[in-house]
């Protein structure tokens, strides 16, 4: 069966990626056919007619959602309409599950088949929202295989297929060559710090992380801290707050801030200093010792900590089920707490080292060829097929037994 038409919606860059990821596959198999929806700069390289902007869905918290709540609610209609005009053979929310499950049962109850790309963390809290994913989508593609098997015990058709990138980046990385190409000491200790992709993030939780890397420069006279500027405002930003820096602080000839390559910044560090999300995800598959913390809304705190079931924020410790990762949240994250922690593990030379063993070995077990795995479960929902029964396993796995 040739695909003809997909509608799908990102929420943020994390799904702007796997998007163009299952864009790429699908225009592959599949020559000529269009997509729309909502979609990233990745997406939109990759041939998509974007009715909004990503932006429009990126909105944090959920104190700020319901700020923005009746902005979404016409978003949505105006998507409802635009999907049923188009007649998509699928229609595919990617993460932003929120506004994403409530468009996917709209289009489904109006006969078109629906699929939702990245997990929500039903497995963390308020469980019972299992039965409304299944009033809305014909299959959940998970990345992890633990959130499969929570659907498969739903009776939820689902798919594991793995994690984009996972299979983009290298099981093997360079760190000397990283530094290099940054213009970093290659002998030097390194710390990457990562305060957010978001205004809010950089709000929330920038002067922490400024004040916990200006206390480990104290202490550390050999230390160089490399901050990405995920985008020129994030820069702007960013550089506003060095200015507050002492004016005899070590840290100020010892930060860099650079424009992007926070992979590349990762790789060249021996620990990072990250919030949560994908970032730690991509902390983890560069195999450094990290530590997250974050901050938020006061009461988004408040109503979060009586919500959420999980023992652990952070993607690493989530799929290890363990914690590997030191996570610090709202209070806990304080200049000293931080650079404590950070300070001992730059001391932990033996530690780290086994952690990033331990990384390289989960990052080996997430690679699936994530895009090729989404795209056939979207082609067997457009035929009418099973989709766990249609993902391919990787040719290794074929070969066991």
């Amino acid at each position: 069966m040739m695909l003809r038409r997909i509608y799908l919606v990102a929420g943020e860059l994390s799904g702007d990626i796997l998007g163009a990821g299952l864009m790429r596959e699908l225009k592959q198999r599949h020559p000529g056919v269009e997509f729309r929806g909502i979609g990233g700069p990745r997406m939109l390289a990759e041939g998509m007619h974007g009715y909004f902007a990503l932006e429009t869905l990126s909105v944090m918290g959920l104190v700020e959602v319901v700020k923005h709540l009746p902005r979404l609610l016409r978003v949505r209609r105006e998507l409802t309409a635009d999907a049923l005009a188009f007649q998509p053979d699928v229609m595919l929310g990617i993460d932003a599950p929120d506004f994403n499950l409530g468009l996917e049962r709209r289009l489904r109850e109006a006969g078109i088949t629906t699929a939702h790309y990245v997990s929500p963390s039903v497995w963390a809290w308020r469980r019972g929202r299992v039965k409304g994913i299944a009033r809305s989508v014909d299959a959940m593609l998970t990345l992890l295989p633990f959130e499969a098997d929570f659907y498969r015990k739903h009776r939820v058709p689902v798919a594991f297929v793995g994690h984009p990138l996972a299979d983009e980046m290298a099981l093997e990385n360079d760190r000397s060559a990283a530094r290099s190409a940054l213009g970093l000491d290659p002998e030097a200790p390194t710390l990457a710090v990562l305060p957010g992709s978001r205004k809010s993030e950089i709000g929330f939780i920038g002067p922490t992380f400024l004040a916990a890397a200006e206390r480990l420069c104290r202490r550390c006279a050999s230390l160089q801290v490399v901050i990405p500027a995920a985008t020129p405002a994030r820069r702007d930003e960013l550089e506003a707050l060095l200015e507050t820096l002492p004016t005899d602080s070590p840290a100020r000839d010892r930060i860099t801030l650079i424009d992007g390559q926070s992979r590349q910044a990762m790789v060249a560090s021996d620990a990072v200093l990250l919030t949560s999300g994908t970032a730690a995800l991509e902390a983890m598959l560069c195999h450094r010792a990290m530590l997250v913390a974050y901050k938020m809304a006061p009461a988004t705190h408040w109503l979060a900590r009586r919500l959420v079931k999980t023992p652990w924020i952070s993607l690493p410790n989530l799929i290890a089920r363990e914690t590997l990762v030191p996570e610090l949240i709202q209070d806990a994250a304080t200049p000293e707490a931080i650079s404590d922690a950070l300070g001992a593990m730059l001391d932990g030379a033996g530690e780290r080292a086994a952690l990033e063993a331990r990384f390289a070995a989960m990052h080996a077990e997430l690679r699936r060829g994530a895009s090729a795995r989404a795209a056939d479960a979207i082609e067997a929902l457009a035929a009418g097929h099973s989709v766990e029964a249609s993902v391919e396993e990787p040719a290794d796995e074929k070969t066991d037994g």
